[in-house]
């Protein structure tokens, strides 16, 4: 309760509900779940990651809890409730090893300035009671271990012996003991078990012993595991947290039994970093492809990728200038600026390629030519793509901090390139096309080497043929 007022007590907030008790989110008994519903955006100046930083330090003033709070996302990727955003688990066969690997990692990272909210599951512990058999005892007195599991069962495990119907509705009756008597221990030794001879008292076979036992045993493919949660740190990016994390694999030298992987958002970044490489490189070879078919060449293709890299810098550059973060829509800004802005290209090149084939222009005066005829469209199509993505990159609204990435890298690659693409295309239209024109003399001059050589050597054949002749 005094978690909630501090809560409603913030400007920004609207309303504020919780849950208790073990559910789909709330793992243990001793969590608690708060969904928070904040005023709307427009009536308010502050994020929601601001708020979220802002209720954190001051619910870090209420003793006797621990608190992490997370902002709801539209695209839910991950599979497992947690404390934080993003999650890194570590499993392993054996239990008690993980048991002591897992808050040492969980300090290294807790340690490391990129991360925040570092906690775990699983490692909470609670008190337990261990129940010894003494199975000679119990043997000779003709009790069976599974009579002793079916009345400890029935005490405390809610089982459903019948279900009552009326006329409205149904009652499901659940035998265990009276609620006050399941939290008290002494009441395991006034249970009665089964045996040949009638009940028996169960603490005549069995020892009670007082001990602690983890509050949460999760697993991971089928073997024990432990789920590390953090958060990002203001201004760190999830590709530093990444490496944070493998950096601290390394120092501490985890043992090879326990296997370490991330989950969730996390692990859907680290395999799209993987993929990255290759779906850009497709990109390139696809285009390559559709352009030496186009244009019959393989040389004339390299000219218009050769405008790619400035879009790629100027996209990387408006990102930096404006502390955005190189996400998932950046990198979808940049391969869309594959197609916009080839197109700039295309046009010289079409038009130079069509002068020089059909009115026997020379190279230079060509391109000249297509950079002067085409400065026009090229400039309008360019204004139109980078007009369309300036409401992106300053738009604001609901929604808008996941288009900003796709709207600046649009903008800034646009720029860059319209600025250098007019100026060094037509120097690599020169430059590669004399390079193909001296190898195409090149082959020329290999293909007529061999017809000299046979033309130098029948003559003297035919001379030694008519001296044999003669002789």
């Amino acid at each position: 309760q005094t978690t909630m007022d501090v809560i409603r007590r913030d400007p920004d907030v609207q309303s504020v509900s919780a849950t208790l008790g073990a559910d789909g989110k709330n793992l243990t008994a001793n969590v608690a779940g708060l969904t928070i519903v904040l005023t709307p955006h427009g009536r308010r100046q502050t994020s929601a990651d601001a708020v979220r930083l802002r209720l954190l330090r001051e619910l870090a003033q209420v003793p006797g809890q621990t608190v992490a709070l997370q902002s709801v996302q539209d695209l839910q990727i991950d599979s497992r409730a947690a404390r934080a955003k993003f999650q890194y688990t570590l499993a392993s066969a054996d239990p008690v090893q993980l048991r002591d690997w897992a808050p040492r990692v969980v300090a290294e990272l807790a340690a490391q300035p990129q991360l925040q909210n570092v906690s775990a599951e699983g490692l909470e512990r609670t008190r337990s009671v261990a129940l010894d058999i003494d199975r000679d005892t119990a043997s000779r007195l003709g009790v069976s271990i599974q009579a002793i599991d079916d009345t400890l069962y029935d005490a405390f495990g809610q089982r459903q012996i019948t279900t009552i119907f009326t006329q409205k509705n149904l009652y499901r009756v659940i035998l265990e003991v009276p609620e006050g008597e399941q939290k008290n221990a002494e009441s395991l030794s006034r249970l009665y078990v089964k045996g040949l001879n009638g009940q028996l008292p169960l603490g005549t076979f069995v020892r009670l012993r007082d001990s602690t036992a983890p509050l949460l045993i999760a697993h991971d493919g089928q073997f024990p595991s432990v789920t590390i949660s953090f958060d990002l740190a203001p201004g760190a990016a999830l590709g530093d947290a990444v490496d944070v994390v493998h950096a601290a694999e390394r120092r501490l030298a985890l043992p090879l039994s326990i296997r370490s992987a991330f989950h969730g958002t996390a692990e859907v970044f680290r395999e799209s970093l993987e993929a990255e490489p290759f779906l850009v490189f497709a990109a390139l070879v696809t285009v390559y492809l559709v352009l030496g078919i186009l244009y019959e060449s393989v040389i004339h293709p390299l000219t218009i990728l050769s405008t790619l890299p400035s879009a790629g810098v100027g996209a990387l550059l408006a990102l930096e200038l404006t502390g955005t973060e190189f996400s998932i829509m950046a990198l979808i800004g940049i391969l869309l600026l594959i197609g916009i802005v080839k197109k700039n290209a295309i046009m010289m090149i079409d038009f130079a390629l069509e002068a020089e084939r059909e009115r026997g222009l020379t190279p230079l005066v060509a391109i000249r030519e297509a950079c002067l005829l085409r400065f026009r469209p090229i400039l309008m199509t360019t204004l139109a793509a980078l007009l369309g993505g300036i409401p992106l990159a300053f738009g604001s609204g609901l929604g808008s901090e996941l288009r900003r990435p796709l709207g600046i890298s649009i903008v800034g690659g646009l720029l860059l390139s319209q600025l250098l693409t007019l100026f060094t295309t037509p120097v690599i239209y020169l430059a590669l096309g004399r390079f193909g024109r001296r190898r195409e003399q090149g082959e020329q001059l290999r293909e007529q080497e061999p017809t000299h050589d046979r033309d130098a050597e029948r003559p003297a054949q035919l001379g030694i043929s008519i001296v044999g002749g003669l002789l």
